[in-house]
């Protein structure tokens, strides 16, 4: 009989520190949120390959949806259309001409933006005054480097715009200097041109304005400017890293600009 009460005892004891155990374990960490990855001009979704890589790799969702590259209010649309296919948080990233698209997007899923060598506009502001020379001098993207064409466009006039891209042949030393040249065949293979008119559209309010952003610079681009990329990181308050970089990090650097965007995520 002693035994048996000791036995119901010691048992007592051990179902009590069980149920302390289990009501003092954490509750389960909230999910990753998904990352989107924005291109710009002059390239497609296969830019962020090896960003998209490492993140996943980290264990987060990515999705990289196509920029029309048409205008910010319509490429913003359309990578709002992939933003209403997610559920939960989103990290939003721009690269470039990117930056601008994000700018334009106000979700309240968008926990956080991100802005790699991008374009970062106020209200009224336009892409072009990124690159104004006498303030931010030193933009190759320039002729002979950029060039103009015709394309067939159903969004455009009578179906067609005028596009820029940049000249194969200068692909390298102007938009990708710290890649090597097999490396920037395929992304000279994957150019995707810009309409010239998405240069000169007044960009809308601003999503930095009310959420945290950060800002990786180049600090050896020959598109925009690095004192640009300081001034407009600064203006919004970002969170700031510089890299030894041309204008495609994401694809020289692809491990430090996933190392940010993932700080972005875990803010």
């Amino acid at each position: 009989m002693q035994f048996r009460s000791r036995a119901r005892g010691v048992l007592a004891a051990v179902a009590l520190a069980l149920g302390v155990a289990v009501g003092a374990a954490p509750a389960h960490a909230d999910p990753l949120p998904t990352v989107v990855l924005v291109h710009g001009a002059f390239a497609d979704t296969t830019s962020w390959d090896g960003v998209a890589a490492k993140l996943r790799d980290d264990g987060y969702q990515v999705v990289v949806p196509d920029n029309p590259l048409r205008g910010p209010a319509f490429d913003a649309a359309a990578v709002q259309r992939t933003l209403d296919t997610i559920a939960g948080p989103v990290v939003l990233v721009g690269h470039s001409y990117g930056g601008t698209v994000i700018t334009q997007i106000h979700d309240p899923k968008v926990e956080s933006l991100v802005y790699v060598a991008a374009f970062a506009p106020v209200q009224g502001e336009v892409a072009f005054q990124a690159l104004d020379p006498i303030r931010f001098p030193g933009s190759r993207l320039l002729p002979p480097a950029l060039q103009l064409r015709v394309v067939d466009d159903p969004n455009g006039i009578a179906g067609h715009n005028l596009d820029g891209y940049v000249a194969p042949d200068l692909f390298n030393s102007v938009f990708a200097q710290d890649v090597s040249p097999a490396t920037a065949a395929v992304m000279i293979a994957h150019q995707h041109s810009l309409a010239v008119s998405a240069n000169i559209e007044p960009s809308a309010a601003p999503a930095w304005a009310n959420t945290p952003s950060w800002y990786i610079v180049s600090a050896q681009d020959h598109v925009i400017p690095p004192a640009s990329q300081r001034f407009m990181a600064s203006r919004m308050n970002a969170h700031t890293t510089e890299l030894d970089a041309s204008h495609a990090s994401l694809v020289s650097h692809p491990l430090e600009v996933a190392a940010v965007v993932e700080s972005a995520a875990g803010h």
